[in-house]
């Protein structure tokens, strides 16, 4: 692994972490992390707003202007807003991204919550959906967190992995490893 230079993860969970203890402390924990949430599909979405974070010649005046606005018009919590301004103040916004993950990630681990990932050959309806959530929590005797994707490359199946635990019964993965036993013959 090389040396990073820059901003590394650790840094990231650094800033994640002081978000956490401040919203904490104020009793916001749900209310901030709904709104870096939307943030974060914010970013997902609009491609102008992902490259407006990621130009270094953005300045930090009309930065803090499209914040301010963004938080007025999400009536975001003023410690949120707050700490968005911080980290254009510290040239630290071109890492929003990977902080507020992190703080999203500390926030479902705190409260114990698993992360899950779930993939499907086909469109899976919210009741699928909430009866595999509910399934996996029966089975890991722990609340899951689940993020769904729908991958039409599987053919046919699901992948579901839970922590280190995977089960892919995908027609794709059973192809592969036809075709795996047919090369060591």
């Amino acid at each position: 692994m090389s040396k990073n230079s820059g901003f590394s993860l650790t840094s990231a969970e650094r800033y994640s972490l002081a978000l956490f203890e401040l919203s904490e402390e104020n009793n916001l924990l749900s209310q901030i992390e709904d709104q870096s949430s939307s943030v974060l599909t914010l970013i997902g979405q609009s491609e102008d707003f992902a490259n407006l974070i990621k130009d270094p010649t953005t300045s930090q005046e009309n930065l803090l202007k499209i914040i301010n606005i963004i938080s007025e018009k999400n009536k975001f919590e003023s410690l949120f807003k707050n700490f968005l301004s911080f980290l254009i103040q510290k040239r630290r916004f071109f890492f929003v991204e990977r902080i507020l993950k992190s703080f999203i990630d500390t926030c479902s681990r705190k409260r114990g919550e698993l992360k899950a990932e779930l993939k499907s050959a086909k469109e899976l309806s919210n009741e699928e959906i909430i009866k595999i959530t509910e399934e996996l929590t029966k089975n890991f005797d722990s609340k899951i967190k689940l993020n769904y994707k729908y991958d039409k490359s599987l053919i046919g199946g699901l992948v579901v992995q839970v922590g280190s635990t995977m089960v892919d019964t995908s027609i794709k993965n059973k192809l592969q490893q036809i075709e795996n036993r047919m090369v060591e013959a």
